[in-house]
């Protein structure tokens, strides 16, 4: 669902991406360039970002930087802050696009894993928040946009890491939002994007050895970028700020919590038919 109360955003924000090499965080990236923005695009391959920045300026971004960082590691982000402090002196808008998928059962999931997907989407997250929300507050205003998951609202089969880390995620944004109500021009948003063809499917860590793609119907990352950026400068008092990106995440949140008893029965052939099996890792 586009949100259509952002206030006129003037060009020449900082936006900083994370997740900027390809999917959401990419799509999110080049908006903000064609909106003129100055974009700092994070991700943790170098090469990829240069390609993405050169875009952006292709598209009209007032500037383009590449920052190398690993949201999993602290003193990475902690860098980044500082890195865009020094060049920009100030930081309006942090989208936070970083994520990594697994599959397999709950007993099937080494623990590798299992810490790998958390520790990017939920300890990544807390990590960024943790040196982003300071900045925003010394300034006393900007924009830090979460992107979640629908699957931080609901349960499926074989995702386990992956939809415990997105419910945790969408927990750090609720309490960010508490803790920061103070201050009127610090606006913490949670975006929960539902099935979106992103090249995410392709790199997943997968230990129940199918392959995945995102199942019906799917949204395009650029519709999910226009949602994100939309929630900087917004201006919705009283709102909570959790904004789904289509119509069809409000279906499948009324079965999971109307009717929970179908939902479970019916989640798992459904999503092993929708977006799972397609073919063997081996092939």
């Amino acid at each position: 669902m586009i949100n259509l109360f952002s206030e006129r955003r003037r060009p020449g924000l900082v936006v900083v991406v994370t997740g900027a090499s390809s999917g959401i965080g990419e799509a999110t990236a080049l908006r903000a360039a064609h909106e003129g923005h100055h974009v700092v695009l994070v991700a943790r391959h170098e090469d990829t970002l240069a390609a993405v920045a050169d875009e952006c300026r292709t598209a009209g971004a007032a500037s383009a930087e590449v920052v190398t960082a690993d949201v999993a590691v602290d003193d990475d982000v902690a860098a980044m802050v500082e890195r865009v402090l020094e060049v920009h002196g100030r930081i309006d808008a942090v989208l936070h696009c970083a994520g990594v998928v697994s599959y397999g059962r709950t007993e099937d999931t080494s623990a590798d894993d299992f810490a790998q997907v958390v520790g990017t989407n939920l300890l990544g997250t807390a990590s960024v928040a943790r040196h982003v929300v300071p900045v925003l507050r010394r300034q006393k205003r900007g924009d830090l946009v979460i992107v979640g998951s629908l699957l931080g609202h609901i349960a499926v089969p074989e995702m386990t890491p992956y939809v415990v880390s997105k419910w945790g995620v969408r927990a750090l944004a609720r309490q960010l939002q508490v803790e920061n109500i103070d201050l009127r021009d610090v606006r913490i948003s949670h975006v929960s994007p539902g099935s979106v063809d992103t090249p995410i499917y392709d790199s997943a860590l997968d230990d129940a050895g199918g392959v995945n793609t995102p199942p019906p119907p799917t949204i395009s990352p650029e519709r999910v970028a226009r949602v994100v950026l939309g929630q900087v400068g917004s201006r919705r008092p009283g709102a909570v700020r959790d904004v789904q990106t289509a119509l069809t995440n409000y279906g499948v949140l009324a079965v999971f919590r109307g009717a929970p008893w179908a939902y479970d029965r019916l989640v798992g052939p459904v999503f092993e038919i929708a977006s799972r099996r397609t073919g063997s890792r081996d092939e």
